[in-house]
């Protein structure tokens, strides 16, 4: 399977969750360009690392497709990808076929638990109708089932 990874992002905090019916907190997607995967726990830094015991979302994927078919479909040039608050966002496969599925990237071994359903909030990080306009398309949810750091695509060219 040739997943690439194109960005990662961690967040301290959660600007949306446990928030219905009040304004978002301001918490932000922080690019980084590695990030170490805690099997069970989730990533370093990241606002899910450890959440729940077991938890299904330790990691969130989205594909760099999907953005770009919301950057043509709602005319949004400068878009960015971290307004879905999804960590690993990949190109060249089909997140929704790892549902499921145990894969394997860059040696770090995760399980795909489920669609990263969209949320009306995405109304207001993206526009109007986003919320529709991701439904089976909002990403993946997955379990780190072995320890390892995953790198953008940018630090391995940089490395080349």
């Amino acid at each position: 399977m040739e997943l690439g990874i194109l960005h990662i992002f961690i967040s301290p905090a959660h600007s949306f969750a446990g928030r219905h019916g009040q304004e978002p907190a301001d918490h932000p997607m922080i690019e980084v360009p590695a990030v170490e995967c805690v099997a069970g726990r989730g990533l370093r830094g990241d606002r899910y690392f450890d959440h729940k015991p077991d938890y299904k979302g330790q990691v969130t994927f989205f594909a760099f497709e999907t953005h770009e078919a919301m950057i043509e479909q709602f005319s949004l040039h400068d878009l960015e990808p971290h307004v879905y608050r999804r960590n690993i966002i990949t190109r060249g496969v089909d997140l929704n076929s790892l549902i499921g599925r145990e894969f394997e990237v860059q040696g770090v071994r995760f399980i795909g638990t489920e669609e990263a359903r969209p949320c009306l909030w995405m109304n207001r990080a993206v526009a109007d109708g986003a919320e529709a306009a991701l439904r089976g398309r909002g990403g993946l949810r997955a379990r780190i089932l072995g320890d390892g750091t995953l790198r953008s695509r940018t630090v391995l060219q940089k490395a080349a």
